[in-house]
């Protein structure tokens, strides 16, 4: 299956854990160089999408808004 999104933001990295709830469930992705993202999304998507630690996943970020800090 081919996918084209309109998201530009992909990044690619490997599962290092996946906290499941009832509910949700918290997913992260080491990107590599010292870079982890993390995600909640529902624990049905985990399942239905077959997430395991250790395989590839991609985070990919479509997004209206970013907010800074300091």
């Amino acid at each position: 299956m081919n996918i084209q999104l309109s998201a530009k933001n992909v990044l690619v990295g490997k599962i290092t854990e996946i906290r499941a709830g009832l509910v949700t469930a918290s997913v992260k992705i080491d990107l590599g160089n010292g870079q982890t993202i993390s995600s909640v999304i529902s624990k049905e998507s985990v399942d239905e999408l077959g997430l395991k630690v250790g395989e590839e996943a991609y985070a990919i970020i479509k997004s209206t808004k970013v907010i800074v800090g300091k």
